[in-house]
């Protein structure tokens, strides 16, 4: 019987905060601000002399793909959602303080798409090709500290198509500057794992990698303090060493942890680490950080089990893009994301198919979701002309290292994967291929699974079985309907489907819960996202037909595949999903769009049909509507304007859904549930009159005065009694007084072209949103939002100090 037994304490690794080294100088200082950026390549931008005093001034993270206009021209086509790309430039000049002198001093990327090269004082650093992985640069040897120094970033994303989404183009990441003494902790240089992990106690094991940059011996002393919730101490440990001249040492320390706080999804509890190395009594480094104590174990007989509970995954893929504010990837954005997924009743998420920022990773640490931490979508052989097969033989190793380095001691990660349905999948060179990355992996870090997406269009799926045996889990692209059969073949074998159709929620549902081997599926996808343009789409007759690979479907530019739409507006298929697989959502009602006769709806294969919470469908009076009701209720009653028109059982056998189809009468349609022959829980919709206001709400109405806080204000146009007007499509404009800028608007309609940074948006089905950022003033921010024929609407947002 083949088992992976997992038993891990993490330190999360983007969630660090460092003391400040002896001199008061801050170990990680955040590099994003004043930068200089222009659209375009000269070749002497690197230089330290160039002026660039007719540069645009910007903040990061910036994405200057989302600010360009959606053109069918653009080079990026509909893989790219039809967005520019190009070559642009960055500078930032600044002052190497006297107080660095001597120190080691370094510049941190956490990610720049694509094909990057960095420059100080006109001094190359090097180029990394990868748009998604972090990386540094030494910048010790290089520093004036008589004059200003400058760094250069050069971004060539012009070679189209490099990607199956949308990537966007730039500094999309934060930047950081790290400064550290000769005598150091190494940048990802510690690692924790736990040999054993019960409830009354857990044996942590930190391992630390110290660096002494010095010409002498040092004698030092290491001490590592564990500190749970309110910053009680659960443990500490002392160990001293020496250190030869310009050498480096790994030390593991053991602690023990009474009755520890387990991490889950639904109970995330962190604790922070404090990691001193000291010189007699100096201190020459310290670092804090927060972890999560946790084990896991997979095995066919109980599928996957954390903190040894069986848990079933309920997932969904995700894209790294965040709508209308593109690939820039803000803290307050990334945490967002997160809170949509758990929101959606999502407990895990697949990051397709690149490693995620730092921040998004924090966030699922934070606030509970589980993580499959993701490579690269191909190895050699392409899926388009640029992609990453032109770099993995010289990159791969590398950036699976720096994905596994960086993201290791996240509790939400629990599997990495090494690939997406690569094209090479049936040759033998695929297995070689796998062995060496899932070595790669493991060399790093054994405590965790090796998977990766496969799929297989055909009857040879067996082929594929000396490729699968190279995993520890086996990931399943759209084939979970093959498992029951493979789980005869190979019994050892754990399965889950890494990609899913939407519309087949039940049956992925059932065979999941149903079958012990099986832990679970991830839906594509979770979130709409652009690029990809049209996957998901519903069409009518005299469209272009086909799927999103087939044909050009412009002015599509995104995917319309998610649960969740790129406002964050759950569909009613989300509700669907979380009712089968939570117990938190029972009752849910939508309305089915009818076809408009003669025309009729044409669904593709990740589309499911096109319905809406709305029951105002003006021009089909008493023409039938398909109304679905989603329940675990066993049975539920169908009332409009206050009439029974039926009851339907909603067990299992139904699979928990009932239609009725409902002449159209505008009114009130109230779903009820019944248990027990009482009625219980309702869900109603309320014919809207005409469109008459607008209704303005704020996620957040304070924010920070950082330059980079958020605010989303969902906008809804409603009538007079303030029922949404789900066929309202007016002209909305949007002002800002105060300490705050536009970040960017969207409605949630793929087809709709306008500007994602602009002033004025279009309402699709009543709603739209905008995206507010702070500047670095606090202050009273003012939003309004007018159109024609609607009263105008107001909404306050403080922007509050650091």
């Amino acid at each position: 019987m083949k088992a992976i037994i997992i038993v891990i304490l993490s330190l999360t690794g983007g969630m660090v905060s460092f003391a400040q080294t002896p001199g008061g100088i801050e170990r990680k200082q955040l590099f994003d601000y004043n930068w200089k950026f222009k659209l375009g390549d000269d070749s002497l931008a690197k230089l330290k002399n160039f002026s660039d005093t007719d540069w645009r001034s910007l903040d990061l993270p910036h994405d200057w793909s989302i600010e360009g206009k959606i053109n069918p021209k653009n080079p990026t086509g509909g893989a790219g959602g039809y967005f520019p790309a190009g070559i642009g430039w960055y500078r930032k000049t600044f002052n190497a303080m006297p107080a660095w002198k001597g120190k080691s001093v370094s510049i941190y990327f956490e990610g720049v798409y694509m094909n990057s090269e960095v420059f100080i004082n006109g001094k190359s650093l090097g180029v990394r090709p990868y748009g998604y992985s972090s990386f540094r640069y030494d910048l010790s040897p290089y520093l004036d500290f008589s004059k200003e120094n400058v760094i250069a970033v050069r971004v060539d994303n012009s070679q189209q198509i490099n990607s199956r989404w949308y990537s966007g183009s730039g500094i999309y990441r934060h930047v950081w500057m790290n400064i550290a003494n000769p005598l150091h902790i190494a940048d990802w240089g510690v690692a924790v794992t736990t040999p054993q992990v019960s409830s009354k106690q857990a044996s942590v094991q930190v391992k630390a990698t110290i660096k002494n940059e010095t010409a002498f011996s040092q004698s030092i002393a290491v001490n590592t303090r564990l500190l749970s919730g309110r910053f009680k101490d659960a443990g500490n440990n002392m160990m001293r060493l020496t250190l030869p001249a310009y050498s480096e040492k790994e030390i593991t320390q053991t602690i023990k942890v009474s009755n520890p706080l387990l991490w889950t999804p639904e109970t995330p509890n962190l604790y922070q680490a404090q990691i001193q190395v000291s010189k007699g009594n100096e201190l020459a480094d310290e670092m804090k950080t927060t972890f999560g104590i946790r084990s896991l174990k997979f095995t066919a007989e109980r599928g996957f089990q954390l903190n040894g509970k069986t848990v079933k995954i309920s997932g969904g893929c995700a894209h790294h893009d965040n709508g209308c504010l593109g690939a820039a990837a803000f803290d307050r954005a990334e945490e967002r994301k997160v809170e949509l997924l758990k929101a959606a009743g999502f407990n895990a998420v697949r990051t397709s198919h690149n490693p995620p920022s730092e921040a998004f990773l924090d966030a699922c640490d934070r606030l509970g979701l589980l993580v499959i931490d993701e490579a690269f979508d191909g190895w050699r052989i392409g899926k388009n002309k640029h992609d990453y097969s032109v770099y993995f033989d010289k990159w791969s190793k590398l950036d699976l290292e720096t994905m596994v380095l960086r993201d290791r001691n996240h509790p939400s990660i629990f599997m990495w994967s090494i690939g997406n349905e690569v094209v090479e999948r049936n040759k033998p060179e695929a297995v070689v291929t796998a062995k060496m990355l899932a070595g790669t992996v493991k060399n790093i870090d054994s405590t965790r699974p090796v998977t990766s997406a496969i799929v297989k269009w055909g009857n040879d799926w067996e082929s594929l079985d000396s490729l699968m045996a190279v995993h520890d889990v086996c990931g399943y692209n759209y084939q979970l309907k093959s498992a029951p059969a493979d789980h005869e073949r190979v019994p050892s074998r754990v399965i889950f489907q890494t990609e899913s159709y939407p519309r087949d929620a039940f049956a992925n549902w059932k065979l999941v819960q149903n079958n012990n081997y099986i832990i679970g599926d991830f839906v594509w996808t979770a979130i709409d996202y652009l690029g990809e343009s049209g996957i998901g789409r519903w069409y009518y007759s005299g469209d272009v037909p086909g799927e999103h690979w087939e044909n050009d479907f412009f002015p599509w530019h995104g995917a319309y595949c998610g649960d969740i739409d790129l406002t964050g507006w759950r569909k009613p298929i989300s509700h669907y999903r979380s009712l089968l697989y939570n117990n938190k959502e029972k009752l849910y009602m939508a309305v089915r769009e009818p076809k408009p006769e003669p025309l009729e709806i044409k669904e593709t294969w990740w589309s499911v049909w096109p319905t809406w919470e709305s029951w105002t469908w003006p021009g089909f009076e008493g023409k039938n509507i398909d109304v679905e009701v989603y329940s675990k209720y066993p049975k539920v009653r169908l009332y409009l304007n206050g009439k029974l028109l039926g009851e339907k059982s909603t067990t299992e056998n139904q699979e928990y859904k009932a239609t009725f189809s409902v002449p159209y009468v505008s009114g009130n349609l109230k779903a009820v549930a019944v248990e027990n022959d009482k009625e219980t829980e309702t869900a109603v919709l309320q014919t809207s009159d005409q469109a008459a206001k607008i209704k303005l709400i704020a996620d957040r109405k304070e924010i920070l005065a950082n330059g980079q806080d958020l605010s989303y204000v969902r906008i809804e146009v409603t009538d007079k009694d303030g029922v949404i007007q789900p066929n309202a499509a007016n002209r909305l404009n949007f002002n800002i007084e105060g300490p705050g800028i536009i970040a960017g608007v969207d409605n949630a309609d793929i087809k709709d072209t306008d500007p994602y940074t602009g002033n004025s948006r279009k309402a699709w089905h009543g709603q739209a949103m905008i995206v507010i950022r702070s500047t670095h003033n606090a202050g009273d921010i003012k939003l309004t939002v007018t159109s024609v024929d609607l009263s105008e609407a107001t909404l306050a947002i403080k922007a509050i100090g650091n």
